[in-house]
């Protein structure tokens, strides 16, 4: 796997003198390189990952696995066009097993994503089926540790 892709996928905020050090090749090259993966597309862009839970915007997430059935003249590819589409799909993956795409999804609330699966993904000609998993809590995400014992402490009292 390429060293500098590696460092900037764990963390993009290394400057280009960090990264220069890390890996032992002039600063000039790193940004050479840097600028050359953005251009051809590689590099698609940078983002924080943000612990949802310590911040006060409710949502919820939920991961969606579809089966569906590909057409024949260009298999699974017209299906994540229309599923990438919405506005509430965050990612989309095909994958292989019993489903063949995994949504991760964004809603208001858990009846906000039962009603985008009932009335706007389930009846996509070609969906055979759903399954909705609801995350309830991110441990680790893209890497990133988002766990902390300490602030998981019983707060509680007891009252006798």
């Amino acid at each position: 796997m390429n060293k500098l892709l590696q460092l900037l996928s764990t963390n993009s905020q290394f400057s280009t003198a960090e990264l220069s050090a890390m890996l032992g090749e002039p600063e000039d090259y790193i940004k050479a390189q840097i600028k050359e993966y953005e251009m051809k597309g590689v590099i698609k862009g940078y983002q924080a990952v943000v612990d949802w839970e310590d911040i006060d915007d409710s949502h919820v997430e939920a991961m969606i696995e579809l089966k569906v059935s590909p057409k024949r003249e260009t298999g699974f590819d017209d299906m994540a066009q229309m599923c990438m589409a919405f506005d509430e799909v965050e990612s989309v993956y095909l994958m292989a097993g019993v489903y063949d795409f995994l949504l991760i999804v964004k809603g208001e609330s858990m009846q906000d994503i039962a009603m985008f699966v009932a009335k706007k993904l389930s009846t996509i000609d070609g969906v055979i089926s759903t399954g909705t998993h609801f995350i309830l809590r991110r441990y680790k995400d893209r890497g990133m540790n988002l766990f902390e014992p300490d602030k998981q402490a019983d707060e509680r009292s007891l009252i006798l």
